[in-house]
């Protein structure tokens, strides 16, 4: 896989991406949802912090707004990281497979990032009210932007029997989290990582 076909394809998923979270920006209020299968739905979620909602000052003695902050930078500092890698990778002619897996997570992780810096600026808040983009109200500031997440797959959506202990009666529901295309990138770049490891990190003759 060439540096063209690797662009391509991280352009490819920016452009899916960007446009399905504008989509739903401008189209849905926070918390709505539309049922598209029993098991998929279309339900829009902010994501203020890091993978399945996490803050920062949940885990540290900071405020939010800093712990935002932190979490902006950092993702920044670790695209930079995964690019060189790619760029590395390309330029070494490593495995192919590798060379997917790592554009797959780098146009993952430039997706959110556009989220986490720019949309605070570019969209009013969507509570109660369909978001305008290039809004005169703006949300947030520079590096405060929210995630946008909409893909949800309740694949099961059931009750625990009354007979299991502790939880019978109790409502069970898989799969809980919900996401978007950057996230299925990512996803899907760590998966081919971890299943075709030989593969991936296979020592090249010279």
């Amino acid at each position: 896989m060439n540096l063209k076909k690797s662009i391509l394809l991280i352009v490819l998923i920016l452009v899916i991406d960007q446009l399905s979270k504008i989509y739903i920006k401008t189209n849905f209020v926070l918390g709505e949802s539309v049922q598209v299968f029993s098991w998929f739905k279309i339900l829009f979620i902010e994501n203020e912090g890091a993978a399945w909602g996490t803050k920062l000052s949940d885990i540290l003695p900071i405020s939010e707004s800093l712990g935002k902050l932190f979490l902006t930078i950092f993702r920044l500092f670790a695209i930079f990281g995964i690019g060189y890698w790619l760029f590395d990778i390309i330029k070494k002619k490593s495995p192919k497979v590798l060379i997917l897996a790592v554009s797959l997570i780098f146009a993952g992780a430039l997706g959110n990032i556009i989220d986490s810096v720019f949309y605070g600026l570019l969209f009013n808040e969507s509570n109660n009210e369909v978001a305008e983009l290039f809004s005169n109200e703006p949300y947030g500031n520079l590096f405060y932007g929210k995630v946008v997440d909409m893909l949800y797959f309740p694949l099961i959506d059931t009750t625990w029997p009354e007979w299991v202990p502790s939880v019978g009666g109790k409502n069970f529901r898989f799969f809980e989290p919900i996401f978007n295309i950057a996230d299925t990138a990512i996803s899907t770049g760590v998966g081919i990582l971890i299943f075709f490891n030989k593969r991936a990190f296979a020592k090249t003759e010279s």
